[in-house]
């Protein structure tokens, strides 16, 4: 709805132009007086309007400079005409100018709904790659947000899927090396993979496993993707990386890099991953971010000056809904690059809603021959 309204204002603009046209030259030969001189100009109108507006109304546009070019010939009562060259000449040539216009318009409209039914298409593939998330899963308030790079469509390879699967609420979010159709073909398979063995697999490091040989069978040589897995259950919040950046723990003003305990290589390099795990609070939120997040850099500059996300996220993550925290980070990032993004960047807000972990248990002890013994 937006994108034709745009188009109908665009449309607007540029056949008022071409009327401007009209009055302009038909006003400036008129004060000149006898002699068509700036006729031919009038041809400027039509053409102008085949850029912007549809051909129906570029056919009214050529009319109308077709017909005030034949009366300007009709008032040319001065007789400036050498031999070759009649006052009829201007009037074919406008209307000779309109056919040629009203075939650009054509080619162009035609142009325009190829277009928009291709990205009609790729935000179809998209979205069967990235299912709708939220607001709730298990004990977390879930937002996603997936930034495209690209004005024509949001299409790429960035990832992302939260599950309530039996072994809790379980998370991943990752990145295809390259772009369009080959990383999008590479994110559904990934995703489609990780749908199925998340809730088959008790143990993160199962699925990582999984999804390594999913990815190098179907991969080329040179394609692999980074990617976090994040499972809560009963509070225990679980992450194992495999080269992605570090999800970011937020808790009472403070942000947390969640480093893995060591690194591990992408998906499709036989990553060995060591889990990594922390005790949950009521309250805590949870950043997880491809690296186009971490790659945006200050319009204008050349290097350096990249978006501060660790020195911001709390300032804009940590208020309001999940919803209105990941507004706001696309809101300081647009600002940050001026809506020029070299990366897609696929975002999850996760905000932990349950209860208070439960404070360990005292050792019992007992009498045994006098002596007080821990319980084994």
């Amino acid at each position: 709805m937006a994108r034709r309204h745009a188009l109908t204002v665009e449309a607007g603009a540029g056949l008022g132009a071409a009327i401007g046209v009209l009055l302009v030259v038909t006003g400036v030969e008129v004060i000149e007086g006898p002699g068509p001189r700036l006729v031919p100009w009038l041809a400027i109108a039509p053409f102008l309007a085949a850029a912007f507006a549809p051909w129906r109304w570029v056919v009214g546009v050529g009319a109308l400079a077709t017909a005030t070019a034949a009366l300007l010939v009709c008032m040319d009562t001065g007789g400036t005409e050498t031999e070759g060259d009649t006052p009829i000449g201007p009037v074919i040539g406008l209307a000779l100018a309109t056919l040629a216009s009203v075939a650009v318009s054509v080619i162009r409209q035609t142009q325009n709904e190829r277009y928009a039914e291709l990205v009609k298409l790729a935000r179809v593939a998209q979205e069967a790659v990235l299912s709708p998330l939220g607001p709730r899963v298990g004990q977390l308030a879930v937002a996603g947000r997936y930034v495209s790079a690209s004005a024509a469509a949001d299409i790429g390879g960035d990832l992302y899927e939260a599950l309530d699967t039996p072994f809790g609420v379980r998370m991943i979010i990752g990145d295809v090396t390259g772009k369009g159709i080959d990383a999008v073909r590479t994110a559904s398979l990934v995703l489609g993979a990780y749908r199925h063995v998340a809730y088959e697999r008790s143990d993160l490091r199962e699925i990582v496993a999984d999804l390594d040989r999913a990815v190098s069978r179907a991969a080329g040589d040179e394609e692999f993707v980074t990617a976090a897995l994040v499972e809560e259950r009963g509070g225990t919040l679980t992450v194992v990386n495999c080269g992605h950046p570090a999800p970011l723990l937020l808790r009472h003003g403070r942000v947390i890099p969640l480093d893995p305990p060591s690194t591990a290589p992408p998906l499709g390099l036989s990553p060995r991953v060591v889990p990594r795990v922390e005790r949950l609070e009521p309250g805590d939120r949870l950043l997880l971010f491809t690296d186009g997040l971490g790659e945006a850099r200050r319009a204008g500059r050349t290097s350096g000056d990249f978006f501060p996300i660790q020195e911001r996220a709390w300032a804009l993550l940590g208020h309001g809904t999940v919803v209105h925290g990941l507004a706001s980070l696309e809101s300081a990032l647009v600002e940050w690059v001026r809506g020029q993004f070299d990366d897609d960047i696929a975002l999850l807000l996760l905000e932990y809603t349950g209860a208070a972990p439960p404070a360990e248990p005292a050792v019992p002890s007992w009498e045994i021959g006098g002596t007080a013994v821990s319980r084994p």
